[in-house]
């Protein structure tokens, strides 16, 4: 049942994510969200998986 709650959550931050960089100007700007938002889902995933190996 976790995975499906991480999946979803991850999956939730993807489209408002996209939904954000849709509605900010600038080719700068969208690069610094989509690596946040990238550095933010890997923190995630190691977290996860650390917490699964446990």
């Amino acid at each position: 049942m976790e995975n499906i709650i991480y999946y979803i959550t991850a999956l939730l931050m993807v489209t408002v994510g996209v939904v954000v960089v849709k509605k900010l100007a600038g080719c700068l700007v969208r690069t610094v969200v989509i690596f946040i938002l990238l550095a933010i889902l890997a923190a995630l995933y190691f977290f996860y998986r650390s917490e699964a190996s446990a």
